[in-house]
């Protein structure tokens, strides 16, 4: 899409994006920065990302008509969601409709038992796995505890998984189509966001430490950078990049691993957007993920992702209990705090942890990070006025 004589007609680009969450949000932000324009499909009326946009198609993400209506309002087509109708898209693909990441690629990821084979099939080191097509216990026990079971669509943040450590848990599969997986010990849980151009450029994030809230597996504390020798940080860029590589598409992917104790890294899943993962990014990198997603898709050079400063982030979850319009107590006294970064996220009501926005922490020191965003943690709480 890039003009010739590197002259461009503003907008430089109209972008529809389906999903108005969070990361629509923060995109739909980016966009502006640098000259175009969004429309934003979401079924809630004033979604987060509908608000900064101003301009949002009110439909659901498996609405036929809605998705063309977007497409046809728009340059290029992207998405901060994956449960979304692949078909539809693929379809106006072949119609000529700009969507990236392609649609191919989407329809492959968003089943975790195609992106696993297709992980698997191109050499990509991951847990050992299979099909489980109708979970029953005495498949379980055959295939050996303790083991992770995922279903093949709809899960995220936590959801569609279950960890089973014996037969005695087995009341808490799942009873979808899935896939069982073997129980990784892993000494860290690390990411890695690569950026993919449409010239099949690449840029790679350095690596960053996620830690997860036990029970409901939200990502509860990010690290950037990670934690690690400098050849682990490099090899799990390399690996990250022949992941990419291996399932093609354009734009940022999340690629979430294992590292084993015995210092092996192993692919665990693949996002194919803008990740949890590369929040710090707005304020901590040279390039935020989300600029550089929108570069990708629309065909500019992509950007430097150096880490200018350390940083921790947390997310701001809904306090379990309560539901409704949000009230955030502790707000000011975080904010008073160096180097404290706030992002609401302009949802109209709140759930028990439900993301409602997140917290991302600057310091020299990547531990004097850790230790204030554990204070911000401690400080602030997301209640609903319903539930005082």
């Amino acid at each position: 899409m890039i003009h010739r004589m590197d002259v461009f007609p503003l907008p430089i680009a109209r972008i529809g994006i389906i999903g108005g969450g969070q990361l629509g949000r923060m995109m739909a932000k980016a966009a502006k920065r640098i000259g175009c324009t969004c429309v934003v499909l979401d079924p809630t009326p004033g979604s987060p990302a509908g608000q900064v946009a101003g301009h949002q198609i009110v439909g659901a993400y498996h609405d036929p008509a809605k998705l063309r209506e977007l497409a046809e309002a728009c340059d290029v087509v992207t998405f901060d969601i994956e449960d979304i109708d692949a078909a539809t898209l693929i379809q106006l693909g072949r119609e000529g409709h700009n969507i990236q990441p392609p649609p191919t690629v989407l329809a492959l990821i968003q089943d975790k038992l195609t992106q696993k084979r297709a992980l698997s099939a191109a050499g990509i080191p991951t847990a050992p796995f299979e099909p489980m097509p109708e979970p029953s216990a005495d498949a379980f026990a055959a295939f050996g505890y303790p083991l992770v079971q995922k279903a093949c669509r709809g899960g995220y943040d936590g959801r569609g998984v279950s960890i089973l450590d014996g037969p005695d848990d087995f009341d808490a599969h799942l009873p979808v189509p899935s896939l069982v997986e073997r129980f990784i010990p892993a000494t860290k849980e690390l990411a890695v966001l690569v950026a993919r151009g449409l010239d099949g450029d690449h840029r790679c994030y350095p690596a960053v430490e996620m830690r997860f809230r036990p029970g409901e597996n939200v990502l509860e504390m990010l690290l950037a950078p990670a934690q690690i020798p400098a050849e682990t940080a490099a090899a799990a860029e390399q690996l990250a990049v022949r992941t990419v590589d291996a399932l093609g598409g354009v734009g940022i992917f999340g690629v979430e691993m294992f590292l084993t104790e015995a210092g092996n890294l192993l692919v665990n899943e693949v996002a194919p957007r803008t990740h949890n993962s590369g929040h710090h990014t707005i304020e901590a990198n040279m390039t935020d993920q989300f600029e550089q997603h929108l570069r990708a898709v629309v065909g500019l050079p992509l950007g430097s992702t150096e880490q200018l400063c350390p940083a921790a982030m947390i997310n701001l979850l809904g306090a379990p209990g309560h539901r409704g319009r949000p009230v955030i107590k502790g707000m000011a006294e975080a904010l008073a705090i160096p180097g404290v970064c706030l992002h609401l996220y302009g949802k109209a009501a709140t759930s028990p942890y439900r993301k409602m926005g997140h917290v991302t922490v600057l310091d020299r020191d990547i531990e004097q990070a850790r230790i204030k965003a554990e204070r911000v943690r401690r400080l602030i709480e997301i209640s609903g006025e319903d539930h005082p």
